[in-house]
């Protein structure tokens, strides 16, 4: 690492590392020492960056937030109305393609806030903004953000069960109603096979 890279810059690089090795391992199977290597730094030297595992958890939790709020504020661009809630869309569907480790870190925040009270509170505040920002860049009533956000979830959980899904006001519905036909009367065994004791 160049000895001239800043505390800042060095924060930097350990946010993005902390938020790649918690996609993976989430909270409790991700040590300081992974995320200390992947910056290419000691651990002790992170500690000098972040006191704590759960401060630097935080901080990625905060980062995730906002690197959300900028990706729809871009892809937004100065567009209104429904086009705006387009682009977005659109935007966040590539990000999920692109880049898998926002949606692994992603559904690693929301599992965690339901056990933590800290984590909680951030999501609780940062969706506030997320809920502010799509209503101002977009222009479109409370009810059309309710809608856009309740099928960003939607999107986030047929991305995790690999769902396939055409995009569109019209097309989504249909091609998951054929998706969920398709499957009808499947022999799908989704138990989990228990071996018997023996006697």
């Amino acid at each position: 690492m160049s000895p001239r890279m800043s505390a800042g810059e060095r924060r930097e690089m350990a946010i993005k590392a902390a938020m790649a090795e918690f996609a993976r391992g989430g909270y409790e199977g991700t040590s300081t020492a992974a995320i200390a290597e992947r910056v290419g730094v000691s651990q002790p030297y992170m500690f000098r960056l972040f006191p704590t595992k759960r401060a630097l958890f935080l901080a990625a939790a905060d980062r995730c937030f906002a690197d959300l709020e900028d990706l729809l504020r871009d892809a937004a661009g100065g567009l209104r109305g429904k086009d705006a809630t387009i682009a977005m869309a659109d935007a966040y569907r590539r990000t999920l393609r692109e880049d898998p480790d926002i949606l692994r870190f992603q559904l690693q925040l929301y599992a965690a806030a339901v056990e933590d009270e800290e984590i909680s509170r951030i999501g609780h505040a940062r969706w506030a903004r997320l809920w502010r920002l799509i209503a101002d860049v977009s222009g479109v009533k409370p009810a059309e953000v309710t809608r856009f956000m309740s099928i960003g979830m939607l999107i986030n959980v047929l991305t995790a069960f690999k769902v396939p899904y055409v995009p569109g006001e019209m097309e989504l519905p249909e091609s998951l109603r054929d998706w969920a036909e398709s499957l009808r009367g499947a022999d799908l065994d989704t138990t989990a096979t228990v071996p018997e004791e023996e006697s």
